[in-house]
């Protein structure tokens, strides 16, 4: 009963951290008003900037934030054992990732929409800008070459999954033309679509569809990358009514309906056990066989900082930070909604990340495969976690959420092959919806880098257009985005010699510096909030503290990780690493420079300030 104390406490306290901590934010610091004119109406031009209900936002910043991120990330953290990973899933979504994306999306919203990079312009300093854009650009750069290979090599592992993933891009399109131009209810249309979605999850994978799903998981990883990139391109420029929004709205319907079946699965398994391996087989008593604790897991690093840079999306992700000011801010068609999509749509994510714990450390022992037998209780966990490069790889982390949660869905009637099917989907969904969004995220900061030089107007002696000016534009920006991209992911890993088969796994160069750049990321985009709120003399109390801690943990990490490259002989990760420290370190003196300055004076949206008078708008 212990799992199921933990899974509906957990519930229960996000339900109340939204209620009041939320309402608190909304209502007394940020003053949503709901009368308020938003970017999405303000600049409506039918493709990145369109009002829309926040049902259908939600979708898709649930979607976009979450990834594989609150799934990856506590699956490998609770080898240091399940309450650390527990108590920062629980104390970090509402005190601080929360914060971040509700934070983000409010500023953005009164920024006519514009990204924290750009915004840190006028916040902090010109310079400031660019310095953010440059760790926004190396980031998604990262994001996009990786998360080919990422989604590749989980439809490799569950090839049932890849059917009902191609299926949705038919039908996000027809649901996506039929709602822009009826504006219909969405319960007909949400019903219809989760039918046929687990229809496609129950019958694509028998007979000639199974032999096709894996002649695909048989393609090179390359071919996926290539095929995923161009995806991306079409997604990114399409206007966002078209098939961004519809697909995450479908995948956000899926994964929730998905959670409240593990949850359910979870209940009937902690009353009665797991499902029985054979006929007349006792059911396995659902129980935590994973330690509370665990100081020093072989190969593992400390648990300070990595916990906090293992464990991002689920408690806190500078990531969100670029969905939140890159594409919902340009969507609510209402100040009031971004309460349920920032502030709710991470504290989801956090109780998503509490379900994925559970079923590493208790749905894992209901039964896993191991060696080609069938572990159970703390053999199971022991068999996953039992040394840091035993649990690191992709497929175990996965493995590890699968088969657990799976085992939930099995306890309750489920065909196993139905039920990892269906946890399959649920990741591959995930993947694929940061990267699309990751795609047109990376396009506005290369379009807002390209416009930083060549902002000088041609003089009429010379009036050939910038060379940079193409980035400008939104093919020219998406095109260079996924080129860049697609090299590195043709690269090789380390140490690897080029093959078509290892081919497309040339982000894992640049991987290791992610998790520390993705929290400094939550860092800078605090420091924007912060001076936004201090220049309109509202309280940054609340916002002070875990500012402070999203600066020094990435920082503590990111020194640790440069040492580790200097020893190791991986100079090019060291003096990538070394630039994002003295970054960050560049940052913090623009913002020490400016904050005694700050106080009560309000920029304007052409760079120029003022004395506030408008009581915390900027737009």
């Amino acid at each position: 009963m212990q799992t199921l104390a933990i899974a509906l406490g957990a519930l229960v306290f996000y339900l109340i951290a939204y209620h009041t901590y939320g309402k608190f934010l909304a209502r007394k610091i940020f003053k949503l008003n709901p009368e308020a004119r938003v970017p999405s109406i303000e600049m409506e031009d039918g493709n990145d900037y369109v009002p829309t209900r926040k049902g259908v936002i939600f979708g898709h910043h649930f979607t976009s934030i979450a990834g594989t991120g609150p799934i990856v990330g506590p699956a490998l953290a609770v080898i240091w054992g399940w309450v650390p990973a527990l108590l920062w899933v629980l104390f970090g979504s509402i005190l601080i990732g929360a914060v971040h994306d509700f934070g983000s999306l409010v500023v953005s919203i009164r920024n006519r929409g514009q990204t924290v990079g750009d915004i840190a312009g006028r916040i902090l300093s010109q310079r400031t800008r660019l310095l953010f854009l440059s760790v926004l650009f190396l980031a998604l750069t990262i994001v996009l070459a990786i998360f080919g290979l990422v989604i590749a090599a989980v439809l490799k592992q569950y090839p049932a999954a890849i059917l009902p993933c191609l299926i949705q891009i038919p039908i996000a399109v027809v649901i996506g033309f039929y709602l822009h131009r009826h504006g219909a209810n969405l319960l007909i249309p949400s019903l219809v679509t989760l039918g046929l979605m687990y229809f496609t999850v129950a019958f694509g994978n028998i007979g000639f569809l199974a032999t096709m799903n894996e002649t695909l998981a048989s393609m090179p990883v390359i071919a996926w990358v290539c095929i995923l990139l161009v995806y991306s391109y079409i997604a990114s420029v399409l206007p966002v009514w078209t098939l961004l929004q519809p697909r995450d709205f479908i995948n956000s319907l899926q994964l929730i309906s998905t959670l409240g079946l593990i949850v359910v699965g979870l209940v009937i398994t902690a009353f009665v056990g797991g499902a029985p391996v054979s006929p007349e087989g006792k059911r396995q008593a659902l129980e935590i066989v994973a330690p509370a604790f665990r100081a020093a897991p072989e190969g593992a690093p400390s648990i300070f900082p990595f916990l906090f840079i293992t464990i991002a999306c689920g408690a806190i992700s500078g990531f969100h930070c670029l969905v939140s000011s890159g594409t919902s801010s340009k969507q609510l068609k209402s100040e009031s909604d971004a309460l349920f999509v920032g502030y709710g749509s991470m504290i989801t994510e956090g109780f998503l990340a509490v379900l994925v714990i559970l079923a590493c450390v208790a749905g894992l022992g209901l039964g896993a495969q191991a060696n080609g037998e069938t572990l159970f209780g703390s053999a199971a966990y022991d068999a996953r976690y039992d040394s840091w490069s035993a649990a690191g790889s992709l497929g175990a982390k996965i493995g590890a959420f699968v088969e657990g949660s799976a085992n939930f869905l099995i306890a309750l009637g489920l065909k196993a092959q139905f039920a990892v099917a269906l946890m399959g989907v649920f990741v591959a969904s995930f993947a694929a919806t940061t990267l699309d969004t990751a795609c047109r995220l990376q396009r506005y900061v290369v379009q807002e880098l390209a416009s930083t030089f060549t902002r000088k107007k041609t003089s009429p002696a010379s009036p050939s257009p910038h060379p940079l000016s193409i980035l400008t534009n939104k093919h020219g920006a998406t095109i260079f985005a996924i080129v860049l991209a697609g090299t590195l992911a043709a690269l090789p890993p380390p140490e690897v010699a080029w093959t078509l088969n290892s081919a497309g796994k040339g982000g894992l160069i640049l991987w290791p510096l992610f998790g520390a750049t993705n929290q400094l990321l939550a860092g800078l985009a605090f420091l924007v909030i912060t001076f936004w709120l201090w220049r309109r003399s509202l309280p940054v109390w609340f916002i002070i503290p875990p500012t402070i801690v999203m600066l020094i943990l990435p920082g503590i990490a990111m020194t640790i990780k440069v040492c580790e490259f200097f020893q190791n002989s991986q100079f090019l990760l060291a003096v990538l690493g070394l630039a994002t420290i003295a970054l960050q370190l560049w940052i913090i003196l623009e913002a020490k420079a400016a904050w005694p300055r700050a106080r009560g004076v309000i920029e304007d949206l052409s760079g120029s300030t003022e004395t506030l008078s408008d009581g915390g708008r900027s737009c």
